[in-house]
């Protein structure tokens, strides 16, 4: 799959080398990237590599205490123009320039990492929408930035699917998060719903109850992707296709953990490839959504991610 960039700053052999990392850990963004046009696959590519790479600095195997100080430091030398020797940062540097990304925008991402790392509390649903645009409305707008939608309501549509794709994976990664250690379902909803967070940690374990309050988050989220896919019209045309197709493979996992009976604790939803196929016919459809979405602001929590865009130097 060729990785395609009409930026004469981003070298070849360093977008070959973030392409190989993608390939390996992040096998459904390889496959996402066929659908983007040439212009934008390159930047996006060496986005979502610095993403994937800081993600296991902080969280993989051999995480260093000192991680997202070190990331930090490396975003320093790529907006400086002084990056670090390495494919992704040279990469991430030109990125970033060319594409005039506020340095507000990653730094929350990182922000959000130390959330993981620290054992933040998760308290109301507003506190899971201040997450999520940390480590999903952050990428969102990004990719809207460098595909050429950076208007307040396209940044916020974009900022939208963000916070609903983090939701749909929190919703579904419940029991595996539990184990180790992670809770991001808002713990007044778990009260409400007769579940004390603490033991339940502890000892983490299906129930109706639980399966109340991933449906809430669910229902939170699809109306976030409801707002996301009113927003497609904003988006060059030449990158509908791509974003469609991740608003409805992302939904459809959604879906998936409500056919399992929101039972998201002794097992993963996930979506086939077969599935994902007729999720991308089905987005050559362009269906629209709603049209008086279009204009509404995103998530407060997320509204920084949107207003940095029109600050200079932020």
């Amino acid at each position: 799959m060729p990785i395609g960039s009409d930026s004469p700053s981003l070298r070849q052999e360093d977008l070959a080398r973030c392409r190989d990392i993608l390939r390996v850990g992040s096998k459904s963004f390889y496959v996402a990237a066929a659908l983007l046009p040439g212009r934008v696959r390159g930047p996006v590519t060496a986005l979502y590599a610095f993403c994937r790479v800081a993600d296991e600095a902080v969280d993989g195997p051999g995480a260093r205490p000192d991680a997202v100080d070190e990331l930090r430091r490396r975003l320093d030398g790529a907006y400086a123009g002084q990056p670090a020797d390495h494919p992704v940062d040279r990469s991430l540097s030109a990125v970033v320039r060319e594409y005039a990304i506020p340095r507000t925008v990653p730094d929350a991402m990182l922000e959000g990492f130390v959330w993981d790392l620290s054992g933040h509390e998760y308290r109301t649903v507003s506190d899971v929408y201040a997450y999520s645009a940390r480590v999903g409305a952050t990428v969102g707008v990004m990719v809207s930035a460098i595909m050429g939608a950076r208007s307040a309501p396209a940044l916020a549509r974009a900022s939208d699917l963000g916070v609903a794709m983090q939701m749909t994976n929190i919703a579904r990664d419940v029991g595996e998060d539990a184990r180790q250690g992670r809770l991001y379902l808002p713990a007044d909803w778990m009260m409400e719903a007769g579940i004390d967070p603490g033991p339940w940690l502890g000892d983490p374990r299906f129930s109706p109850a639980l399966a109340g309050v991933v449906r809430r988050l669910l229902d939170d989220a699809g109306r976030l992707y409801s707002r996301a896919r009113a927003g497609i019209q904003l988006v060059p045309s030449d990158c509908r296709l791509a974003i469609t197709s991740a608003l409805l493979i992302y939904a459809d996992i959604g879906r998936e953990i409500e056919r399992s009976g929101f039972d998201s604790v002794s097992r993963r939803a996930y979506t086939s490839r077969t599935r994902k196929a007729m999720l991308v016919a089905r987005a050559l459809r362009r269906e629209k959504g709603d049209a008086a979405a279009t204009d509404k602001p995103t998530v407060p929590e997320a509204r920084f991610l949107v207003e940095a865009f029109s600050r200079p130097n932020a």
